[in-house]
């Protein structure tokens, strides 16, 4: 066994000190939203008359529910669209060894030096065209073109560290390339797949800017939009603020920590390859 140094109580001292500082925001929220509208207390010291009364108010008066619902949805499909497609286009893309294919990979990752906000103006008026405004289908399908090459991006530094016996066994075995990938290639990625998962997942349950241009004036609002509008018309009520961003935030919260250990182990296989 190791012994107990020095070193190591000063790595551990060290350790609690930066959790203490990434929790430190979090607790501030959580202390911030459980306070009367006039308490005195210092916003780092934890109030002395808790309520929970804000969130029961903050849920009724900007309507969270049904924006969790709509955010819940536009996430699941958005992210099922990207893994699917990503996983598809990244296979042939690595295992293939043509210039055209070596050429369609770059091509794609070309996507991820473009920022979004150039083409905010065709954009909507591409979705105004095609009726998507005001809907979650039209959220869906920028999403999930805005995030593939980030996930191809992802996909392939993991498909290259993948041993290609694999496939050939199953050739062997009598699998076309079909069967190869859905059965034995895409099991194997698991570890990434809960990478792109949880990152892209993340991304559009936090995003403000699309829902407020796509989905504005409809009844389909996400949370970020809802807080928004919330913050505007409670302005000088920061509890109810502040239990809405707690309210928020816990749903994808729950699932990054569910899912900490995939993630952690999908950018290990990524690095490596």
């Amino acid at each position: 066994m190791k012994r107990y140094t020095l070193g190591t109580l000063a790595l551990e001292i060290a350790m609690i000190a930066v959790a203490a500082v990434v929790a430190f925001p979090l607790y501030v929220l959580v202390n911030l939203s459980l306070r009367e509208p006039n308490d005195p207390t210092p916003d780092f010291l934890p109030t002395m008359h808790p309520t929970f009364q804000n969130y029961l108010d903050a849920w009724q008066q900007a309507a969270l529910g049904s924006a969790i619902v709509n955010s819940m949805i536009v996430t699941v499909v958005s992210v099922a669209v990207i893994v699917v497609v990503s996983a598809l286009a990244t296979y042939p893309l690595v295992r293939l060894t043509s210039r055209l294919s070596t050429f369609a990979f770059w091509f794609v990752l070309a996507g991820l030096l473009l920022p979004f906000q150039v083409a905010l103006i065709p954009l909507y008026q591409t979705m105004r065209d095609l009726g998507l405004l005001g809907s979650a289908a039209g959220l869906i399908l920028f999403y999930s073109g805005l995030q593939v090459p980030f996930s191809v991006f992802l996909y392939a530094g993991f498909l290259r560290a993948l041993p290609r016996e694999f496939e050939e066994a199953a050739a062997v075995d009598g699998a076309n390339v079909w069967v190869a990938f859905w059965r034995v290639v895409f099991p194997i990625l698991r570890p990434v797949t809960g990478t792109v998962v949880i990152l892209n997942a993340i991304f559009i349950w936090n995003d403000f800017l699309t829902p407020l241009l796509y989905l504005s004036g409809s009844d389909q609002q996400t949370i970020p939009v809802a807080l928004y509008t919330f913050l505007g018309q409670y302005v000088s009520s920061w509890p109810l603020v502040f239990a809405g961003l707690v309210i928020g935030l816990a749903p994808i919260l729950v699932a990054y920590f569910l899912m900490q250990r995939t993630i952690i182990r999908g950018f290990a296989g990524g690095l490596k390859g």
